[in-house]
């Protein structure tokens, strides 16, 4: 096998392990704080350390893991004003997408969007852990559709990073699956984005889409977030 080859097969076995974990780290299957061990990971794969490694580095440059020298692959914290923090801008950048999605979305836009909220309510709905999966998701889903119908290459690869961060959080940075117990509310919300984005109504897409993610973090910290603003 050439060097070329041999790089790409590395690269697929990168890949691979990169996607699985991830899935896995968005999922909150490892808690925040927990080691990724190395050789577990290349055990559980059949592979050498260099693919591992590969797939850890970049899970690093997302965020979602730090490779501390001495300690090994950790999955990363994030303090509840970081929390915060992000869910603001994440809405600012969702709310700009929704709006831009009533200004050009088709009658074909709207009509998957439907059928994505269709789907999701029609399932049988149980709280738990594979509840908050299957709702990631339908989210992921719903919110892809509405970046179809920007139809905005670099709008659409700028919010990857910020979904991935996003349901990271949502998992691992205060209550234990936290939408688990909540998807109705969170598509009777994804119903009314919709019904903005339908009439063409660009503002309330935006101001709708914005309430919808900024009660994220009140979701996920719950009494903490309530006791740092009675102590603010």
């Amino acid at each position: 096998m050439s060097d070329v080859d041999n790089q790409r097969s590395r690269g697929r076995l990168s890949g691979q392990v990169y996607e699985t974990l991830k899935s896995r780290l968005l999922d909150g299957d490892y808690p925040a704080g927990s080691r990724v061990s190395v050789e577990t990971v290349r055990a559980e794969f059949g592979v050498s350390k260099q693919p591992v490694m590969e797939a850890l580095r970049q899970l690093a440059a997302d965020g979602i893991v730090e490779i501390l020298p001495q300690i090994g692959c950790v999955v990363k914290s994030y303090s509840p004003r970081d929390v915060v923090d992000f869910f603001e801008v994440f809405a600012a950048f969702e709310g700009a997408m929704a709006g831009a999605a009533a200004k050009r979305g088709t009658p074909e836009d709207v009509q998957r969007l439907e059928s994505i909220i269709a789907a999701a309510t029609a399932r049988d709905h149980q709280p738990g852990a594979d509840e908050s999966s299957a709702y990631r998701r339908e989210n992921r889903d719903f919110h892809s559709a509405i970046h179809r119908a920007v139809a905005s290459p670099i709008m659409s690869e700028s919010s990857r990073r910020l979904w991935d961060l996003s349901d990271f959080l949502i998992n691992t940075a205060g209550r234990p699956l936290p939408l688990g117990y909540v998807t109705e509310e969170r598509h009777s919300e994804h119903a009314e984005i919709v019904a903005a984005i339908r009439a063409g109504d660009s503002e309330e897409a935006r101001r709708v889409m914005e309430a919808h993610i900024r009660s994220t973090p009140a979701l996920i910290l719950g009494d903490v977030l309530a006791d740092q603003g009675a102590a603010r």
